[in-house]
């Protein structure tokens, strides 16, 4: 446990050090392109779409958990994909042009799936299509508890 605390602790402090650098770059660069009240309102209207954006894919995101509960499956991809809904709407309100770009990329369904899977790989996450089982009630009154698993070759 302390050898992942050391190893993601460099990571974290290069994540908060060179990522508002990047932000303030980014800020000065187009605010003396286009001027800095256009800046703020651009910086403004990445976070209205964004939560518009989050709004609209995290009740599609819900829809789709919904679908595979009712389904028997495992929801886990449906799970992540709301983390990442979560991430990349807290992303897209931190003021900046670097962490809006993230963001998107995290609300986006055509690069959200792809970064998810991207991330369980380099993780190393295998989630197996289980089928969770509980109280299954006999004629005779008998509680079975029990899991099934679904192999898809």
């Amino acid at each position: 446990m302390s050898r992942t605390r050391i190893r993601l602790f460099p990571v974290l402090a290069a994540a908060f050090l060179i990522v508002p650098i990047i932000e303030i770059y980014l800020l000065i660069q187009v605010g003396s392109l286009i001027g800095a009240f256009p800046t703020i309102g651009l910086v403004v209207l990445t976070a209205i779409l964004g939560v518009a954006l989050l709004r609209i894919q995290g009740f599609h995101t819900y829809l789709k958990l919904q679908r595979t509960l009712s389904e028997g499956r495992n929801p886990a991809m449906e799970m992540l994909e709301g983390v990442a809904l979560l991430v990349g709407g807290a992303l897209l309100l931190t003021p900046g042009f670097f962490t809006d770009v993230i963001g998107f990329v995290c609300l986006v369904p055509y690069t959200r799936r792809p970064l998810i899977t991207w991330c369980m790989a380099r993780f190393g996450i295998v989630f197996k299509n289980t089928l969770y089982t509980t109280h299954v009630r006999t004629s005779r009154g008998n509680v079975y508890e029990g899991e099934a698993t679904r192999h898809d070759d």
